[in-house]
């Protein structure tokens, strides 16, 4: 019994070591990407873009239908959702697989704009140091704002303006409810959910989208029947 307590506290400590590295070189990347980019500086450089849309340029239903696909606790929580990192954990250790998950959309806008979408820990780390920094200097609706503006959608489309022009031929301010609900989904996997390239699949991602709003009180299920109907 001795020596099996033993064998674990060992096995403990190496895994303490490990963490302690992992951490060392995730704060190590978040501070070498906040000295190159500092979040003023990000923030003035994205709004340079030639289309960038403020968010009350953007229908309600369409920033309910973001917030309630990509991160319903958004509003709420401090850069993480502690419940979503953990259950996405759990899965990732069941599965022997860093399939990450979990992302708040302040770490989805760390990302785009800081860090590459590699899945690796020390990233992982970095991006969630760089969520709380975002989360302290910004308002949730500059970096829901920026999530929005730094987003790829498919078809070449790399801010909300540039897939509503693309897709629907109007802008933001101008979508449909129906049109709204289905951008909101691609994002998630531009490649599939593009409406160019996978139509059908495209709509299947509105559906789950649609769900989650009547699931967090944004939609009645009439009001979602009849968003569905539209087209």
């Amino acid at each position: 019994m001795k020596k099996l307590l033993k064998i674990i506290s060992i096995i403990l400590l190496i895994l303490l070591f490990i963490s302690f590295v992992y951490l060392g070189k995730g704060y190590k990347m978040y501070k070498n990407a906040l000295n190159d980019l500092p979040i003023n500086k990000m923030k003035e450089e994205i709004k340079s873009k030639k289309n960038y849309t403020n968010i009350n340029e953007m229908p309600k239903i369409y920033l309910n239908a973001v917030i309630s696909i990509e991160d319903h606790r958004f509003k709420k929580h401090k850069g993480i959702d502690v419940i979503s990192l953990g259950r996405a954990l759990v899965h990732d250790i069941k599965n022997m697989n860093f399939a990450e998950g979990g992302s708040t959309i302040t770490q989805q806008l760390a990302k785009n704009v800081y860090f590459s979408q590699e899945k690796k820990i020390e990233r992982k780390i970095a991006e969630i140091f760089m969520a709380f920094k975002l989360e302290k200097e910004l308002s949730k609706d500059e970096i829901l704002e920026l999530y929005l503006n730094t987003s790829y959608f498919g078809d070449g489309y790399y801010t909300v303006k540039e897939a509503s022009l693309g897709y629907f031929y109007k802008n933001p301010i101008d979508l449909t409810d129906y049109e709204a609900t289905l951008l909101a989904g691609i994002p998630n996997a531009p490649s599939i959910y593009a409406p160019t390239q996978n139509p059908d699949l495209a709509k299947q991602r509105q559906r789950q989208v649609i769900d989650k709003m009547v699931e967090y009180g944004y939609l009645t299920k009439k009001e979602a029947k009849t968003i569905l109907n539209e087209n």
